[in-house]
């Protein structure tokens, strides 16, 4: 009997990644990276040179379809397997990253007579312009007393479904009623490879206010928002939604040909880049809090018990693993603070130095910042580089870097940049754990563990607790892969549920990240301290943050 496979796609914010992956062990046979050919979409909109608004990030639809087209064909032909024995097709995506479409499924941005609109297109998830549409819906849901609010840690973001779809029809209402449906992108794709909209439990659940046992917020709150609302969800937001590692449909014979796989191949449901996470590092039972890093970090806990937990970007029951309460929480920058550091305010003689050693400045930078003690720098920082998500939930939040002298060096401020983050995580493990969650282990995945291990040993410090790391490089596309061999099912080669599949194919490092007791110790002085700051500035006492932002919107008009 010929050996069974499963392909996951991962959708970043930048690129997509097909990887194929053997059903019997896990092992990651092939991936292959398409880079997305029209990138973020955050200053002009294609094809036209119109200029977009602060905070918008829109993406290209086409170029979800493009990933399918390269990468797909091109693990097969790496491999050299046959087509036929991959038997379950997943993907995985960013989100809310949501686009409307036509009666036939089509974008609004790929016709014509809308393309020269910005709202036709997909909202990127960190599209943030819906931040005042976000501020309404909190304020009135709050006024209302509506009990789905705490479920969220008392807020929505403006990076969710339904601020973005309430700026749309408040910016763009031709828009708004031309879009038949607005989708997830991930769902939208699925559309796309099987002929069915069918939108998934984890993305209803986390970003557009969806309960399994209650459905979505009632028509009241909805009118109460806005009048032309009132129907919104039996609308445009309508259809089945189905648990993860559902069967969303076969590969249509048309897609089959385009992308080099046999028609019929089954296609589990969509899924979030990191909940599909979780699974692939074998994490599929409580008091395991599993941390996709990249450029900005996702939290996922599961619970026995729904319970509420300030800032937490949602708890959805099936939401992560069948059987269990997903919790949800993030920090909205995190990567990208070091990647901001590298590229716009390191000397030019570190870039010199990193390039005649032969590394890059982020090696060289973390070899030198692994010299110092905890508290030997004598910096700190918030790392609100792009607002927070979690706890405060308020992207008007901005960065901070305390106690520069003239002796400081760029490695020190580049350690600080780490620290804060791991400050940052361990304030929503404290959010956590005081709320009945149980936190007892963390485990690491996406890029920044395979690239920083001072990183790694700074979060094992700060929270004071073991991190286990990923022994994939691909662990979202890994457990996506995962969830298309449980749409397969075991009577194709597949798996009859995730815990099965996660038994045989999920992988973590021999090695992991024990705290040091003496690190700890400071770590804890200094934690307290950035509790103070954030309590400051981030809760309203000094909103000095936010009277920038709004005197540097007044001077830029």
């Amino acid at each position: 009997m010929s050996k069974k496979y499963a392909i996951g796609v991962d959708y970043g914010t930048q690129s997509g990644r097909a990887v194929l992956v053997d059903l019997a062990d896990g092992t990651e046979v092939a991936d292959h990276v398409t880079p997305y050919p029209h990138h973020v979409i955050d200053e002009f909109l294609p094809g036209t040179g119109q200029k977009l608004e602060y905070d918008w990030a829109l993406q290209h639809p086409a170029d979800y379809i493009e990933v399918l087209k390269r990468s797909v064909p091109e693990v097969i032909r790496e491999s050299g397997i046959d087509p036929a024995d991959v038997v379950g097709l997943g993907i995985d995506f960013t989100a809310c990253t949501m686009l409307p479409v036509n009666e036939k499924g089509e974008p609004l941005c790929l016709l014509p007579e809308y393309q020269e609109n910005p709202h036709s297109w997909t909202k990127l998830w960190k599209h943030h312009a819906a931040q005042d549409e976000a501020n309404e819906i909190n304020r009135i849901a709050a006024e209302r007393g509506e009990k789905w609010l705490p479920r969220y840690g008392g807020k929505i973001s403006s990076e969710w479904m339904m601020a973005k779809v309430w700026q749309t029809l408040n910016e763009a209402p031709e828009i708004y009623e031309a879009a038949d449906q607005f989708l997830e992108a991930t769902d939208w794709v699925i559309s796309q490879m099987t002929g069915n909209i069918v939108r998934n439990s984890c993305t209803a659940g986390y970003k557009a206010i969806w309960h399994k046992a209650e459905g979505y917020p009632d028509k009241a709150f909805f009118k109460a928002l806005d009048p032309r609302l009132e129907n919104l969800t039996e609308t445009k937001l309508r259809g089945e939604i189905a648990p993860l590692g559902t069967k969303a449909g076969e590969l249509t014979p048309e897609m089959a040909e385009m992308i080099g796989l046999v028609a019929g191949t089954a296609v589990a449901v969509g899924n979030v880049d990191a909940h599909a996470a979780v699974p692939a590092v074998g994490v599929v039972t409580p008091g395991k809090l599993v941390m996709a890093m990249g450029t900005s970090i996702c939290h996922m806990l599961l619970g026995e018990t729904e319970r509420e937990v300030e800032g937490m970007c949602g708890v959805v029951e099936d939401g992560i693993i069948p059987g269990y309460f997903g919790y949800e929480a993030g920090q909205s920058a995190v990567g990208d603070i070091f990647e901001w550091y590298v590229e716009e305010a390191v000397p030019s003689y570190v870039t010199k130095a990193a390039a005649e050693e032969g590394v890059n400045v982020h090696e060289w930078l973390e070899k030198r910042a692994a010299a110092y003690n905890p508290g030997q720098t004598g910096l700190l920082a918030l790392d609100w580089w792009n607002g927070n998500r979690s706890v405060l939930v308020d992207t008007n939040l901005t960065g901070l870097l305390l106690g520069c002298t003239l002796l400081t060096k760029p490695e020190e401020i580049y350690r600080t940049l780490l620290e804060a983050t791991a400050f940052g995580t361990r304030k929503i493990v404290d959010a956590f754990h005081s709320n009945g969650v149980a936190v007892d282990v963390l485990y690491a995945c996406g890029g920044l563990p395979q690239k920083n291990r001072l990183l790694m040993q700074i979060y094992a410090d700060v929270t004071n607790r073991e991190i286990k790391v990923a022994a994939s490089k691909q662990t979202p596309a890994l457990g996506a892969a995962m969830f298309g061999a449980v749409a397969a099912g075991s009577d194709k080669g597949g798996y009859d549920s995730i815990v099965d599949a996660a038994e045989k194919m999920a992988r973590v490092r021999e090695e992991s990240y024990l705290p040091i007791p003496e690190n700890v110790a400071v770590y804890e002085k200094l934690f307290q301290e950035y509790s103070r700051l954030h309590d400051y500035f981030g809760r309203g006492e000094n909103n000095v943050m936010k009277h920038l932002k709004a005197i540097k919107e007044e001077a830029t008009q």
